[in-house]
Order: C-alpha cells, then structure tokens, then sequence
C-alpha cells in the first residue's frame, strides 16, 4: 500500500516521536501541544498518560505538565479512568474546519453531480471513524442522502478504503482491531486480511468500491484527495442498479480530477 458529521484533524495525525522536538524558530511548547493532540487522534482518541509519554517520546512529567494545561484549555478531557481524551474545545475547531472545507467542496461536488448524475460527498478519516463534511445530493428523485456529520465505520464504505489504501499498514491493522469490523450487510469484509487485500487493489488502481457493505442496494466509488494532510475523500454514491460499471468507470476519472482541484485549494489555503 502507498504511504500516504466534523473534523478534528487537518495536520498530520500520525505524530511521529520527531514531532515533540523543536523545529528551528519553532515555539517548543506548542509543538509537543499539538504533537499529543495528533498522537491522541491516531490513536483512537484516548490514551493514558504513559502511552502518551511514549509515543511522543517525553518524560512522563512533561507530558503530564502539558496535558494538564490542555485540560485546563478544554483541548483534553480526563476521564474517570484518568484516560485523556479530546476535549470540547477541540469542537470549536472542528466546526470551523468543517465549514471551511464544506465551502470549499462544494462546487466540486456540483459539478461531479451534474457529470454523473449521482449524490457526491466528501469525508474525512477522524479517529476510527469515517465523517460526512459536505455532500450534494443527486437531482434523481431516488437518490442516496448522508447527513453532513454522520459518523460510520471505515471497513464498510468507499471512502474509508479510499483513505485507508494510502496508511501503513500497522497503523491499519490497529484502527480494524479498534473498531472490531462489525457486519452491517451480507456483503460487508469482516476479515481483515480480506480488507487489506481491498486496499492493496485500491492503492494499486486508484479508487475503492463499496458494493452494499455498508447498506443494501447501494453503491459507492472514491478516491482519496492527494497531498493534503488531511485524510479525506471525493465520493459518488447511488442505487445499485444505476451504478454500473461503466458509471464507475465514467466516474473515477473525474473524481480524481476532483480530488487533485480540491487538494490545489486546501494547499494554497493552508
């Protein structure tokens, strides 16, 4: 595999140990911040103080010193278990960044629906969790409609594979055994080698299916937005019987000149 509703995330949530360590003319503090935040996202969205310390490789009491002023911030939450989770504050952001991309998205996924014909979404890998930024529905009077915010599961949609075939492959494995793979149809993978084969195929292709995995008689295609640090996807979703072969085929050229458009936007907005 290639390395790579709301949303939480739009750096890098895969914080490596380098990301708690200056950069030059960097403010210190605020890197290791934002590195436990990214770490946290990684990794579920909640972590003991220990796992923490190690992933970002500080001392246990830096990072408790840190993770205290966040709390006090509202970016952290402490559980009764005294796992920290991302807190209320981190909403404000999300909103903000959701807004931002919906706007941005949206005449994209016009244009993708006056093409195909179908409903076009853009999602975000958030956690484990598949989100719904922004969508426009298609003008068919049976159509598919996915509120903006609904949260599902990776292993069962198009988008989730599409992001996911560009991940390491541990990092996979972890967000699989996380979410547990529940079967939602007959048709969804519940084996993870069986779902890393998809996103060996959709690495390799550039696009990944959902043929009724995540609800019956409804079909999907995505592609992966390139070179942003968020982890999102362009979609086209419909009935079954409308998403034919040749549709998809129709459909993945554009939703990858889609992707490349939208990606140009974020990068010179960033």
């Amino acid at each position: 595999m290639a390395q790579p509703d709301s949303v939480v995330d739009l750096g890098e949530v895969t914080a490596a140990p380098a990301a708690a360590k200056a950069r030059s003319g960097g403010v210190q503090s605020i890197e290791r911040a934002f590195a436990i935040l990214e770490i946290l996202v990684a990794n579920g969205g909640s972590m003991g103080l220990s796992a923490l310390a190690a992933a970002a490789d500080l001392p246990l009491p830096t990072i408790h010193r840190l993770a205290r002023t966040l709390v006090d911030l509202g970016y952290l939450r402490q559980e009764p278990s005294r796992q920290y989770t991302l807190g209320p504050r981190v909403l404000l952001l999300a909103e903000s960044s959701s807004t931002m991309l919906n706007s941005l998205a949206q005449p994209h996924l016009l244009r993708l629906v006056d093409e195909i014909g179908e409903t076009a979404n853009l999602a975000s890998l958030d956690g484990d969790q598949i989100v719904y930024i922004a969508q426009v529905p298609s003008r068919h009077s049976m159509r598919m409609f996915t509120e903006v915010g609904r949260r599902v599961l990776p292993h069962c949609t198009a988008v989730g594979k599409a992001i996911m075939a560009h991940l390491p492959p541990d990092e996979v494995r972890d967000i699989l055994r996380r979410t547990g793979m529940p079967e939602h149809t007959e048709h969804t993978i519940t084996d993870p080698a069986t779902f890393l084969e998809q996103l060996d195929w959709a690495a390799e292709h550039g696009y990944a299916n959902d043929d009724g995995e995540q609800e019956l008689g409804v079909r999907c295609v995505a592609v992966a937005v390139p070179d942003v640090k968020a982890r999102l996807a362009l979609s086209i979703s419909g009935p079954a019987g409308r998403m034919t072969p040749e549709t998809i085929d129709r459909a993945v050229p554009l939703l990858t000149a889609a992707g490349q458009a939208l990606a140009a936007e974020l990068n010179r907005s960033s």
